[in-house]
This record gives structure tokens, sequence and C-alpha cells, in this order.
């Protein structure tokens, strides 16, 4: 492994076994995708655990005497302040493991017991943005691939944290990001580096909020506009301006399901005439586990498969699949938000509409071989 240091840090002697741990936990860390790390000191140890398909997984610990070196050297090399700890921090580090460059973003946290790190992996390249890596049903990627090739209007991706709302949003930037198209991107803080995107990272500490980035964006000439998430109503109200003024706007919610969407941004101030003009397609969207081809028993009378478990996987699972529920804004829902319909009058005309329900979608995938019905019964709602 080859690792980067700043040019005027070099790892000391005393470090070496520090350095050496680490090297080790970065390399099994990549080889099992492992999307996060988490190291978090307690009395006597610091609790090593990473997140695998979804799921923490406890990793040996360091040797206690360690502790305090490997702390300082993450910090070093992502430039947090290696005096401060009393107070959170967020950095970046590059690092070279076995002719790779990968991303992290690093998180500092002050604990009763000391300083909680999370690294989380950016570790994905530019050509793996592609729409057939989605795992969107033809139907749904059509519509899609409608909505962000309107000229303006907005297209909001909606989920939990860790549902991959972040990939589909720069799947679809990737798509469009054409020498003629000038695309820019506010996020909190942004992950995922788009050549040719201007991309800004919001600094709530002075003053550079997700509202304020938007407003000065828009007199920098735009075409494309990616909001990392709408969180209030300034922001809201901002994307929905952008959307009605000529640009494209892409981005996110925290809602459970496509139609819930519509009925936030009402109760965040957008009034129903202006979601109606101008938010062209919803996709809300979960990740489950996918069942590992090397071990999946098929259960009886053809109804799907079963997780067994087995050296290439973690209990039956190995990787993640999406699922998808996409509802284009169709004149029969414009109708509908123009006259504050609830939810459910929502979700009923998008099922008459033939839009299939995030359950609907994971049983899909149920009888593809893809998952379990126990991932879809906890990751959805009936």
């Amino acid at each position: 492994m080859n690792t980067r240091f700043p040019p005027t840090e070099r790892p000391p002697a005393q470090d070496s076994q520090a350095v050496e741990w680490l090297s080790q936990l970065l390399l099994k860390s990549l080889s099992l995708n492992a999307s996060d790390i988490h190291l978090e000191p307690f009395d006597h140890v610091l609790r090593v655990r990473i997140r695998r398909d979804g799921v923490l997984c406890e990793m040996p610990s360091p040797a206690a005497s360690l502790r305090e070196q490997i702390i300082s050297r993450i910090k070093v090399q992502s430039r947090l302040d290696i005096a401060e700890k009393r107070l959170p921090q967020d950095g970046r580090m590059q690092l070279m493991l076995n002719q790779r460059l990968v991303d992290m973003r690093v998180s500092s946290l002050p604990t009763v017991h000391g300083e909680k790190l999370v690294l989380r992996i950016l570790n994905l390249q530019s050509d793996q943005l592609e729409f057939n890596k989605l795992g969107l049903g033809d139907t749904e990627q059509q519509l899609l691939l409608q909505a962000i090739h309107k000229p303006n209007g907005l297209v909001l991706i909606t989920g939990p944290t860790g549902s991959g709302k972040t990939v589909t949003l720069y799947t679809c930037l990737h798509h469009l990001n054409k020498p003629q198209v000038n695309i820019a991107t506010v996020e909190d803080p942004s992950e995922i580096v788009l050549p040719g995107a201007n991309q800004v990272n919001v600094n709530e500490k002075i003053g550079l909020s997700f509202d304020t980035a938007l407003r000065a964006l828009l007199r920098q000439d735009p075409d494309i506009l990616m909001v990392g998430e709408i969180r209030d109503q300034a922001t809201a109200e901002m994307a929905v301006k952008a959307s009605q003024t000529g640009h494209l706007v892409l981005s996110t919610l925290h809602t459970n399901d496509a139609p819930s969407t519509l009925t936030r941004l009402h109760q965040m101030g957008i009034a129903g005439f202006n979601l109606a003009s101008s938010v062209n397609l919803i996709c809300a969207q979960r990740l489950l586990r996918r069942l590992c081809s090397a071990c999946k028993q098929a259960l009886p009378h053809g109804n799907g498969y079963q997780a067994v478990g087995c050296e290439q996987c973690l209990d039956g699972y190995r990787g993640r699949v999406a699922i998808h529920q996409v509802m284009p804004i169709t004149p029969a829902l414009q109708t509908l938000i123009l006259q504050q319909a609830g939810t459910q009058a929502l979700a009923e005309q998008a099922a008459q509409e033939g839009v299939k329900s995030l359950r609907e979608a994971g049983l899909q995938k149920v009888a593809n071989g893809e998952t379990t019905l126990q991932e879809v019964l906890a990751a959805t709602h009936g």
C-alpha cells in the first residue's frame, strides 16, 4: 500500500505500528466493500466496526497503546486540527490503496471516552454512474430519463439516509454532463467528484447555507442545479423558484414514499400551484441486501429464495439491490395537488396510473430471486 502524506509530514518511527494497523484495516474494509468505518473509544479499548451491506460488523481492535496514535494519524491525514478534541470536526483524505486512489470523508465527535471517528468511503468511480446499475425497471428508467431531459422543472429523489439517493442524483448528473451544459451543485458536503460540475460545500458557520448558495448560483448562468437536500422552507422556495425560471433542479428529501413528498412540501409552506407547476417527477427508493448467488436456496412451491450463508457472503447476503417508486406528475396528480389532497388520495391516483409502491417493487425483486421477503417487509410499509 502506498499512502499519501502531506508534503511536510512523514510517519515517525514510533507511529509505524499505528500506520500499519490502519493500512490493514482500510485494505480489509475496501475488500469487503464497506461503506463506513467506525472507530469508537471506550475505557480500555478502541472498538472498530465497519458497515457492510448496510449492517455494522465488528472488526478486531488494535492494541490499546496505539489508540491515540491511530486517531492522530487519521486527523493529520484529513487536515483536522489535531489539538482540538472538544468540538466536532469534518475533513477529507485521499489514500492510494493498491494502485487505486480512494476518497474518504472523516468526521470526528468528542465523547466521554475520547474522540470517535467515522470514515465514509467514497469509493465510487465515474464509470459506475450508469443507469443500468441503479436497478430501475425499464419503464421507471425511461420515466426518469424523460424527466431529467426536460429543460426545466424539479426532480426529487427521496428516502432515508443510506438509501442511495446521492448515487441516483449523480448518475443523472453524469448522464447530463456535457461541455454545453453548466451544472452546479450545493451539498453538505460533496461526496462524489464530478469533473466539469461546479460543486459548492455548505458552511453554516460562515452563513453559506443551501438557500444562500442557491441564490448566488442563480446569478452564475446555470442550466442544471443539484441541491443536496431540501431541509427547510427557504431552500424549498429557492429550489421551486429556480425550477420555474428555466432551470432543471434535482434534489432530495427524507420522506417515506413519493406521494408523501408532496404533502411534506405543502407542510413546508410551498403553495399547491407552485408544486403543480414545478415538480416533474418524484423517485422514492430503498436499498435491500442482495442474496448471495453462491449459496441462496430456493423455497418450496417457487416462492422465492432464502438466505443461507457461506464464505463468500455475510449471513447469506452479498451486496445490495435498490427498489424504486417512480411517480411522474401527471395532469390528474396536478389537479389533486392544486386541491391540496392528502397523501392517501395522491397514492391512490398514482396507483391507478400504474405507479408501483415500494413494497410492490420489492416483491418483484423477491420474485426475481434478488432478495428475500424479510428484507422487503423490513424496509417498506404495507
